[in-house]
């Protein structure tokens, strides 16, 4: 009877198209990290509407780059890094709608006082040191996957958590942080954190509505580009029915000439001439010297 079942879903998924296996996969993908990935960027933004589209935004990439995404060792963890990219965006600072929250300006009312000092404290990090830490200690991730996810050497990815817990622990000293090694101060963030995340309530987007989204973002795309070379298209033969297609030279003109330069005369006269010229500079120069003035 279960090599029957087994037979008849082998049957039936044989019998899906390409796009629908990939429509399928996409659904189980979304079903099973859209809820948590959504917990997580709240912590990283303090904002849930933010940490909603972020993750919305995250999925609907995920689904336009489909083919690469569905050979990703880890594809959950390329929609994460897309949705953390989105929601770090520095343009949600330019406009006081979408800002990120540094303070926790809504949490459930049944938090606990202990939580939402921690969400605050969380919010008051760099944004540089929060990813690190939420992805180290919250997510999980090995220091070498929390560098390349952040996209920066391991020790500067170790530094950065460094930091991040020392400022915790300056801030919250009931934490406990202060005089436990590194591993147990993950430990303890990661416990903080994961009962932090749990007591949020989410309700992510539907995954067919996010592919519709990217299907109609794709088709936007696509209409803007053909129009845009359309319209440069249009605007080149305009240009080469204006445009003559014979070269027309310019209509001649006369030539500007020199006047005739007058050349003195050769000969006995002209010598005399040049003789009597010369003679009357240097008596011109023999008066200025003799000149009361010049002496």
């Amino acid at each position: 009877m279960p090599r029957r079942e087994t037979t008849r879903h082998e049957r039936a998924r044989r019998e899906m198209t390409g796009s629908e296996q990939a429509a399928a996969a996409f659904d189980d993908l979304h079903t099973r990290h859209a809820a948590a990935l959504m917990r997580q960027t709240y912590l990283l933004t303090g904002r849930p509407w933010l940490a909603r589209r972020a993750v919305q935004q995250g999925f609907r990439r995920a689904w336009q780059h489909w083919p690469q995404v569905a050979v990703d060792p880890d594809p959950a963890g390329w929609v994460r890094a897309a949705a953390y990219e989105y929601a770090l965006t520095p343009w949600h600072r330019l406009c006081p709608g979408l800002r990120t929250a540094r303070k926790p300006k809504r949490f459930h009312e049944t938090g606990e006082p202990a939580d939402r000092a921690l969400l605050a404290a969380l919010l008051r990090l760099p944004a540089p040191y929060r990813r690190a830490l939420l992805l180290h200690d919250g997510v999980g991730l090995g220091l070498y996957e929390t560098a390349a996810e952040i996209e920066a050497s391991t020790p500067a990815a170790a530094g950065r958590l460094t930091h991040a817990r020392e400022r915790l622990a300056e801030r919250l000293p009931e934490l406990g942080l202060d005089g436990h090694p590194p591993v147990r101060q993950g430990e303890i963030l990661r416990d903080r954190l994961t009962a932090l995340t749990a007591a949020q309530q989410v309700t992510p987007t539907a995954a067919e509505r996010v592919r519709s989204d990217a299907e109609r973002s794709d088709l936007r795309t696509t209409r803007a580009a053909v129009g845009l070379a359309g319209g440069f298209a249009l605007v080149a033969v305009v240009m080469m029915l204006v445009t003559p297609d014979h070269y027309t030279p310019p209509p001649d003109r006369p030539l500007a000439t020199a006047p005739h330069a007058v050349v003195p005369r050769t000969g006995h006269r002209g010598a005399e001439v040049r003789k009597q010229g010369n003679a009357a500079v240097r008596k011109r120069l023999r008066e200025a010297r003799l000149a009361p003035d010049v002496r």
